[in-house]
């Protein structure tokens, strides 16, 4: 059953792209919109302060990784996790069944639950839908993410039916959990591998259960953009027109545009930060990758016009070029700061177009986000 802690009101429409208002319990959040990860607590490179420079309005965090390093109840002790980490605005915290996809090596998964081996410290333990639920509302989240399983691609049929009936199992042991359902929001996660049948089938049921937001979960694991796309059309289509819609761990510039315009609302990705630690910087000229030595000389900015703290103080490309060969953090932390700011700046301009009602702008915007995807040569 939703929750007073979370709500979702539409703004405007614009086709299938939309704008919106989520109220969380640390706030509200215009949408669409980007999260930065913050995987272990920490963006990496940047502050807290430093997200809120960019643009950004929520973060994601990771249940199973906080749970294993340093621990919930240390988290819960300091405050939850907005005052240990020192971020005011709203938290989302994926409930560890990506882990399900990315360690799969390390853990077995039964209907209990995933019994994971750690690779910090070795040890076996055993992640559960409780669990989940536990270890997220001692961090005092304002979006628990109910556990899942997400498969590995490609799946076939059989394996794909059996693990989308058991996350729904575990949705429904997530919500019988909760303890703190005044203040922590949980979201169901749409399941069904690449067949359109199995998406629609789970959409539809866990529409009928009025969750607090609904998650596309299991893509952006290898399956290529059309899928990808094909896939979220086939949610988007089923979920609930007044709930806010998540397409967990997407993307790139342009699979953002383009789901965006499939109705989606909330992105996380890690691109931003992970190409910015890699010396590539988004622009709309393309990604560039600003360790070439074309740019050793260079006395330009990352972009021409681009209002980030890398641009606007005036740091040039082969300024970071250098740092980026003798190993300086500084650099990894400007152009991270850049990519973050790109990104935020791309949501801003999808709200302004789709608020407007204007299709022409919102096709410019497709356009300039495709060629921010490659690679500039």
């Amino acid at each position: 059953m939703a929750t007073q802690c979370c709500s979702f009101e539409l703004q405007s429409e614009l086709e299938d792209a939309r704008t919106g208002h989520l109220d969380l319990t640390h706030g509200r959040v215009p949408t669409p919109a980007f999260m930065p990860v913050g995987t272990r607590a920490a963006v990496r490179c940047v502050s807290s302060s430093d997200l809120v420079a960019t643009g950004a309005s929520m973060v994601l965090a990771n249940t199973y990784h906080l749970w294993v390093r340093p621990g919930h109840e240390l988290i819960r002790n300091a405050g939850g996790l907005h005052a240990f980490m020192r971020w005011d605005g709203p938290i989302l915290t994926d409930s560890g069944g990506y882990q399900v996809f990315s360690m799969r090596d390390r853990l077995k998964v039964t209907e209990e639950g995933a019994r994971i081996r750690s690779p910090e410290d070795g040890n076996y333990r055993m992640l559960t839908p409780e669990t989940a639920i536990e270890v997220q509302e001692a961090l005092g989240v304002d979006v628990a993410m109910a556990f899942d399983e997400c498969l590995e691609w490609p799946a076939d049929r059989p394996t794909t039916v059996d693990s989308t009936a058991r996350t729904t199992r575990w949705l429904k042991r997530c919500l019988a959990a909760r303890r703190h359902a005044d203040r922590t929001a949980v979201f169901g996660i749409v399941q069904g591998g690449m067949f359109a049948d199995l998406r629609r089938d789970h959409a539809d049921e866990l529409a009928q259960m009025d969750l607090d937001g609904y998650a596309v979960g299991g893509l952006s694991v290898g399956e290529g953009r059309e899928n990808l796309l094909d896939m979220t059309s086939v949610a988007t289509e089923r979920l609930p027109r007044h709930k806010v819609r998540y397409l967990m761990g997407v993307g790139h510039p342009i699979d953002i545009v383009e789901a965006v315009c499939r109705g989606i609302d909330l992105f996380d990705c890690v691109l931003p930060s992970r190409a910015g630690r890699h010396g590539q910087a988004y622009t709309h000229a393309g990604r560039v990758n600003l360790r070439n030595a074309r740019f050793k000389n260079s006395t330009e900015p990352i972009e021409a016009g681009c209002e980030c703290p890398t641009c606007t103080e005036g740091y040039s490309r082969g300024y970071l070029r250098h740092l980026q060969h003798v190993g300086e953090m500084l650099g990894s932390r400007l152009i991270t700061l850049h990519n973050l700011h790109h990104y935020q700046r791309l949501m801003a301009d999808l709200r302004a177009a789709i608020g407007a009602g204007d299709g022409p702008a919102l096709e410019r915007i497709r356009a300039r986000a495709a060629v921010a995807s490659e690679m500039s040569r």
